[in-house]
């Protein structure tokens, strides 16, 4: 097989581009030459055989490279990678090269079997695990040193000779998706297999989630109406209410896992094997041998990582949030402020002055979190994680332990220490609407605005330039590459997360909160799908089966939404005089009921399963033939050593 991997089936006239990799200005030519024929170099050689091209610009040739790759080359790295495909008998399958022809819709001729983002995807893991065999530093760079195993991309990224390597747009796929997606205001659901197709898997899947979580909340929204337009305030009603909320949170997050499992085995991705994951780009250590694979790498001690983390990131976040609760503190003087300025004044302008707090707040919450975010990534960076999983990991919970406190603080403060629900209700509302608003305008519409003002900059001072080259497509790149980089899907999730916190935690106080969080994510479905077809660089794909630690987050606010809501029932004033003689009676019974509340709420997460029943089969069946695939082998083996055993 590895005889085929000939610069035969590489001929220019099959060069098409898919990657762009940039180059820092003044690399040298000796670098340059060595990364470029390690990039087409046969594998035996321990190249990545795919194709490069200069791009030529009016200047001439820049350090600005397109790669591409014939297509049995991405073919044979389709089975490199584990790409799942769908058979001629309808069951999902590994791709192998040597059992082509039973996959659906293959054909040699047919160059559309793969879809750009696999392709795409293919050209990264390629590129990313080309390794230094005997070199000891870049060619040119005597500093940035190498050893037998690293992945030479990665030493290139963290020398800054690399800039950046991003893949292109396809730009009448693009115009496609554009129009079928965000392109007119429809009522029906998105394309998510087109999406899949064009941005890959993980992508695909938070659009998912987005559009599934916004039904599931209509619900909610259809139920919230009628208690605050007729304004029902006694207790039987909210304690209805808060019970259906319950129950909801469980349902939509069982019943999300079974139409993720639905999606993923469609897409292959469920049944993708995992890959054994490389140290970080960032990870740095002295030289040593990992025990696991036997290769020499860096090693850093986990002890030392402990002590960061308890000793330096551990205090810096207790400061955080103490500096967060300071903060609330002063949010809650203005409150007064402006109730004392009302009750002086009682004016139209007074009355507007009440919502004030609240807004100069979010505001405030905003800035924050966004500060907060950025030290989070420095302090996990410098924690110096080996690998990204594990990064990624403890970002997110300390992103997530300070976006709580810093959002909901206040809340469960007017909760259960000033017992005002009046002003709870208020501050839910002006909070939820506020950050809405905010985020929709940081996240989309500023960065669309600024891009569009670079876009034109760009198409004048190409247009002006008369020359013969292909400016279309140094068009394209020089457009692409200066746009934003999409960071992936932390923050669309961090935003659902709070968003699905304001609207369990204290439902029975406000339940509009559901109606203004549909409204919210309808425009975010358009704004999302505008920021990722005409913001952001294309994005690699990458494949995934779930949502990750996403799912557990969100089922953790669930349960914390069950014990507020039994809270805030057992405070109220119809509840209380039921137990007019002791106050240990209602705490009892409050602690009862959330406690049978809890106990159902995991009885149905039990219940329910994960997976649908045909996929549980088609897994099960799978399974089984590779046990069966393995047995003939391990047979096939036995045989040929007991025929060699009859012979000697």
């Amino acid at each position: 097989l590895v005889e085929s991997w000939s610069f035969l089936d590489t001929a220019e006239s099959d060069f098409r581009p898919l990657v762009v990799i940039e180059l820092a200005k003044g690399t040298k030519g000796e670098t340059i030459e060595w990364f470029t024929k390690r990039i087409v170099d046969k594998k035996a050689n321990g190249g990545a055989q795919l194709l490069i091209k200069p791009l030529v610009t009016e200047n001439g040739v820049e350090n600005i490279y397109l790669v591409g790759a014939s297509h049995l080359r991405l073919l044979l790295g389709a089975e490199t990678v584990g790409l799942v495909k769908e058979c001629s008998d309808n069951s999902m399958r590994t791709f192998t090269y040597s059992s082509r022809k039973t996959f659906k819709h293959f054909a040699d001729d047919n160059h559309s079997f793969l879809t750009m983002a696999e392709c795409q995807y293919i050209i990264k893991h390629e590129l990313e695990n080309l390794r230094a065999k005997d070199e000891k530093m870049i060619p040119g760079y005597p500093q940035a040193k190498l050893y037998p195993g690293k992945s030479i991309v990665r030493r290139l990224l963290t020398s800054g000779i690399l800039v950046q390597i991003f893949p292109l747009h396809d730009r009448e796929e693009l115009k496609k998706l554009s129009h079928s997606w965000y392109g007119r205001v429809k009522v029906g659901y998105q394309p998510l297999d087109d999406i899949r197709c064009y941005f890959g898997e993980t992508i695909a899947l938070y659009f998912g989630f987005l559009e599934y979580f916004t039904f599931a909340l209509i619900p909610m929204a259809v139920i919230g109406i009628p208690y605050y337009v007729f304004a029902w305030e006694d207790y039987d009603k909210y304690v209805m209410f808060a019970t259906f909320n319950l129950l909801w949170s469980t349902v939509i997050l069982e019943v999300w896992k079974r139409i993720c499992a639905i999606l993923t085995y469609r897409w292959g991705t469920l049944l993708m094997k995992r890959q054994f994951e490389e140290p970080r780009p960032g990870f740095h250590g002295v030289l040593g041998i990992n025990p696991v694979t036997g290769r020499e790498e860096p090693v850093y001690s986990s002890i030392k990582r402990q002590l960061r983390i308890y000793l330096v990131s551990l205090p810096f976040v207790c400061l955080c949030l103490y500096f967060s609760l300071y903060v609330m503190m002063i949010y809650f003087d203005l409150e007064q402020w402006a109730l004392d300025y009302h009750k002086e004044n009682e004016s139209d302008f007074s009355s507007l002055m009440l919502y004030v707090p609240s807004i100069i707040y979010a505001v405030v919450i905003e800035i924050m979190n966004r500060i907060y975010r950025y030290a989070a990534e420095f302090l996990t960076s410098w924690e110096n994680h080996r690998l990204e999983s594990s990064y990624q990991n403890h970002l997110i919970l300390k992103v997530l332990v300070f976006n709580f406190l810093n959002c909901f603080a206040s809340l469960f403060y007017i909760a259960f220490v000033l017992f005002d629900m009046k002003l709870l209700r208020q501050s839910l509302a002006t909070l939820l609407i506020t950050s809405q608003i905010l985020n929709q305008f940081a996240e989309s519409l500023l960065p669309y605005w600024l891009q569009k003002r670079y876009n034109r900059r760009i198409k004048k001072r190409m247009c002006s330039k008369k020359t013969g080259v292909d400016l279309s497509l140094a068009e394209q790149v020089n457009m692409e590459k200066e746009m934003g980089t999409y960071l992936g899907t932390f923050d669309d999730y961090l935003e659902l997360f709070l968003q699905f916190g304001y609207v369990s935690l204290f439902s029975c106080v406000y339940p509009l909160a559901a109606v203004f969080a549909v409204l919210n994510n309808i425009t975010e479905i358009y704004s999302d799908a505008l920021k990722m077809c005409r913001v952001y660089k294309r994005p690699f794909a990458e494949p995934t089966a779930n949502i990750g630690v996403w799912q557990l987050a969100f089922e953790t606010m669930s349960v914390i939404s069950v014990v507020t809501n039994c809270i805030l029932i057992g405070m109220s004033p119809e509840v209380d005089a039921l137990f007019p003689d002791s106050k240990m009676d209602l705490v009892l019974t409050v602690a009862l009921v959330e406690h049978l509340l809890l106990a159902i709420k995991f009885i149905m997460a039990f219940v329910i399963p994960d997976k649908p029943r045909d996929i549980q089969m088609k897994l099960a069946k799978l399974e089984f033939e590779s046990l069966e695939a393995l047995k003939q082998q391990v047979r096939a083996f036995q045989m040929q050593l007991h025929f060699l055993l009859i012979h000697h």
